[in-house]
Protein backbone atom coordinates (compact mmCIF):
# COMPACT_ATOMS: atom_id res chain seq x y z
CA UNK A 1 0.00 0.00 0.00
CA UNK A 2 2.84 2.47 1.20
CA UNK A 3 4.38 1.81 -2.50
CA UNK A 4 1.33 2.70 -4.47
CA UNK A 5 0.95 5.88 -2.41
CA UNK A 6 4.49 6.29 -3.68
CA UNK A 7 3.67 5.99 -6.97
CA UNK A 8 -0.06 8.15 -7.06
CA UNK A 9 2.39 10.64 -5.26
CA UNK A 10 5.02 10.37 -8.13
CA UNK A 11 2.58 10.48 -10.98
CA UNK A 12 0.95 13.55 -9.23
CA UNK A 13 3.92 15.29 -9.53
CA UNK A 14 4.91 14.52 -13.31
CA UNK A 15 1.42 15.91 -14.02
CA UNK A 16 2.11 19.01 -11.87
CA UNK A 17 5.48 19.39 -14.28
CA UNK A 18 3.77 18.73 -17.57
CA UNK A 19 0.95 21.05 -16.69
CA UNK A 20 3.14 23.89 -15.96
CA UNK A 21 5.17 22.96 -19.22
CA UNK A 22 2.03 22.87 -20.95
CA UNK A 23 1.26 26.67 -19.95
CA UNK A 24 4.70 28.48 -20.46
CA UNK A 25 4.18 26.59 -24.37
CA UNK A 26 0.91 28.17 -24.42
CA UNK A 27 1.85 31.76 -23.26
CA UNK A 28 4.64 31.19 -26.19
CA UNK A 29 2.37 30.08 -29.30
CA UNK A 30 -0.05 32.50 -28.00
CA UNK A 31 2.50 35.23 -28.43
CA UNK A 32 3.86 34.60 -31.41
CA UNK A 33 0.30 34.37 -32.90
CA UNK A 34 -0.50 37.83 -31.41
CA UNK A 35 2.55 39.43 -32.80
CA UNK A 36 2.32 37.66 -35.90
CA UNK A 37 -1.34 39.14 -36.04
CA UNK A 38 -0.29 42.88 -34.74
CA UNK A 39 2.60 42.34 -38.00
CA UNK A 40 0.15 41.72 -40.39
CA UNK A 41 -1.73 45.18 -39.57
CA UNK A 42 1.16 47.48 -40.21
Amino acid sequence: MHSLQQTYHGLGLVMELNWDLFLYAATIIVALMAGAWLGSLI
